[in-house]
């Protein structure tokens, strides 16, 4: 089971562990590729396993006291996954829209003692690069039951409500409870879903008065860490979430920006 989101402080101190990779958080993020192929998985995967990289993880694993950082020892596992969002340009109705689009590639960080953390990497204007650290196997674990609930489907992340789907066709089926409350056990279909989300962040979006108001992309001051983000800049709109923080406070997971 993940961990439940971070309190502010403790994001920040978790956030202190990234001191290694600082000068790499200062490339911007550039639009990913619309899809994973194996050169970007091998790019991913290199920014993944580079030193600095399994340096960090040490302290990361380390950072609550169940294992030293001398004695996490960390190893990344598999190959680096797509992992899509829900898409700004779905939910505004443009015509040809995918539901979802590519975020980022993930690559599973393991501990000597079992933790898991998914490594999060995009392609930035220095090339690819580790961005964030998430607690858990979110990730890796929706992608395996997408599969054999929908073979061939595209596994996406709600993240405003934090839900998993599988997506083919004109089907949308749920991956996780959160996705089950938004869409009921046996799952929609891709107009219904569309019209959900258009009818909950169509007013949200990038350029959208909500985002000029600077709400757009997490959490407002103050808000609890499982309240709603909205679909925009940071969030879906290809910033990921190097400038997000409130992104970053998933609940159940402690999501750590680089």
């Amino acid at each position: 089971m993940t961990m439940r989101a971070a309190t502010a402080a403790g994001f920040l101190a978790a956030t202190a562990l990234l001191a290694a990779l600082a000068p790499q958080a200062s490339a911007a993020p550039v639009p990913q590729p619309q899809s994973a192929t194996a050169e970007t998985k091998a790019e991913a995967a290199r920014a993944a396993a580079a030193p600095g990289t399994m340096a960090t993880l040490s302290r990361f694993f380390a950072r609550e006291g169940k294992v030293s950082a001398a004695a996490a020892r960390p190893r990344v596992e598999g190959e680096a996954i797509p992992v899509h969002y829900l898409s700004p340009d779905f939910v505004a109705g443009r015509a040809g829209a995918s539901v979802a689009r590519l975020e980022f590639l993930a690559s599973k960080a393991v501990s000597s003692d079992g933790q898991q953390a998914a490594l999060w990497t995009a392609r930035t204007e220095a090339g690819w690069e580790v961005v964030n650290i998430a607690t858990g196997d979110d990730e890796f674990r929706y992608a395996q039951l997408g599969a054999a609930k929908l073979p061939g489907g595209t596994v996406f992340r709600e993240p405003q409500i934090d839900a998993w789907y599988v997506a083919q066709g004109a089907r949308v089926l749920p991956l996780d409870e959160d996705a089950v409350r938004a869409v009921g056990e046996r799952g929609t279909s891709l107009t219904a879903y569309r019209a959900r989300v258009a009818t909950a962040y169509g007013d949200k979006l990038p350029g959208s008065a909500y985002a000029e108001a600077g709400k757009a992309g997490g959490y407002e001051a103050g808000a609890a860490a499982d309240g709603p983000t909205a679909l925009g800049a940071g969030a879906v709109a290809g910033t990921l979430a190097v400038g997000a923080v409130g992104v970053l406070a998933v609940r159940r997971r402690r999501v750590v920006r680089v």
